[in-house]
């Protein structure tokens, strides 16, 4: 199975940016719906958007405007870069990945068989 593993998270002050990067184990090329995903303290974990395998995403409403996600197949990575961050952006953020599900239609924790370890992300003053 593939594994994947994120980095890139860290302290950010209120409208800075960050990138995160999640690399995976094995060839997400092969159809491959990769999604992220944040939980902050206390809080269950949210969908903040998905790739497919043509590139199309898409986003919570919460970081529309300011969060991009995109790929790089051949190096099996997928991106999180995220501007104009704000203290409520502060959470775990976690890459997930599913080769079977629909991923346009895939908001849920439950629509994604594989997960990463989780990268911390504060955004603070």
């Amino acid at each position: 199975a593939v594994q994947l593993v994120e980095s890139g998270g860290g302290s950010v002050q209120p409208g800075g940016s960050l990138k995160l990067s999640c690399v995976a184990s094995q060839d997400i090329g092969r159809n491959y719906c990769m999604g992220w995903f944040r939980q902050a303290a206390g809080e269950e974990r949210e969908g903040v958007g998905s790739i497919d395998i043509r590139e199309s995403t898409t986003y919570a409403d919460s970081v529309k405007g300011r969060f991009t996600i995109s790929r790089d197949n051949a190096r099996n990575m997928v991106y999180l870069q995220m501007n104009n961050l704000n203290p409520e952006d502060t959470a775990t953020y976690y890459c997930a990945a599913d080769y079977w599900v629909v991923c346009t239609a895939a908001r849920d924790v439950g629509d994604y068989g594989t997960w990463g370890q989780g990268t911390q992300v504060t955004v603070s003053s």
